[in-house]
């Protein structure tokens, strides 16, 4: 962890976007890249930032709206573009570097989007909490010469959310929602329909009251991973009947709630990752 204070690591994040003078955000609509976009937007003025979403079967439609509406609201040019990585068989195979895939899909689609524009500098939202994390898209940012000013000025997700807290952005305190595709176990091919049914039955979970969850897709099994506290109210009989209904008609056919909880990252437990990336 730099020693600098929490004001100055982010001055030098600002420093770092400045000295790039025109980029393309890969933008989600999650609290780190809406926080990179925003930075930009204040150091390079609108002009000289356009921020990129990826329209995919990974991505939750809400999420697809979410995106257009804050790059909206923040007063940034939004534009859309089509990985299209289930058409990579290396991608919906599903290995545990899948995300390597995903990434060097998207960034190189953004990247030809960009360059249209006359924009040739990519960034992203990587803080620098991810590089102790099995992130095997960080790899594919690197080769693609990709920037992470967040996390090239150290700051960490929990900075990342005080700092937007400060700039009122409405993502400070939203929960990581990482693509769909991270819900499928390993080794099992990723398939629209297999997306659908993780979509599906989140959204329902959702409007059930739950705003941190997720859906983990074995075949033909759901596991539902929910805070610990949450775990009692998913037990009651009516909750549980009306989960089991949805989950059923959405494909599932076993429906199971995962004692242990909700923690970030629970598929890569199977393979023993989590191995600590050097920083940027």
């Amino acid at each position: 962890m730099p020693s600098e204070s929490l004001d100055a690591r982010y001055q030098q994040m600002r420093r770092i976007i400045r000295s790039l003078e025109r980029v393309a955000v890969a933008f989600s609509a999650g609290a780190d890249s809406t926080f990179a976009l925003k930075v930009a937007l204040d150091v390079l003025g609108p002009d000289n930032v356009l921020a990129v979403v990826g329209r995919s079967d990974s991505l939750p439609q809400a999420e697809l709206e979410a995106a257009q509406t804050l790059a909206s609201e923040l007063g940034a040019e939004l534009a859309v573009v089509a990985p299209g990585e289930l058409g990579n068989a290396d991608y919906a195979a599903n290995p545990q570097n899948r995300c390597y895939y995903c990434k060097n899909m998207l960034y190189g689609e953004i990247e030809r989007f960009a360059r249209a524009r006359g924009i040739t500098q990519i960034i992203n939202g990587t803080n620098a909490d991810d590089y102790s994390d099995w992130r095997p898209g960080i790899t594919a940012g690197e080769e693609r010469r990709v920037r992470s000013p967040v996390a090239e000025a150290g700051l960490t997700k929990a900075e990342v959310r005080e700092l937007s807290r400060r700039l009122g952005l409405p993502t400070s305190d939203k929960p990581a929602s990482p693509c769909l595709a991270s819900r499928v176990q390993y080794g099992e091919q990723i398939t629209a329909e297999k997306l659908r049914m993780i979509e599906s039955c989140e959204a329902f979970l959702h409007k059930l009251g739950l705003r941190e969850c997720r859906v983990r897709h074995h075949h033909r099994l759901a596991r539902i991973e929910v805070p610990p506290d949450q775990i009692a109210r998913l037990a009651d009989a009516h909750t549980r009947r009306r989960i089991v209904e949805h989950f059923r008609k959405a494909g599932y056919q076993y429906v199971t709630l995962d004692l242990q909880g909700f923690r970030s990252g629970s598929m890569n437990e199977v393979i023993g990752v989590g191995m600590p990336r050097r920083q940027p």
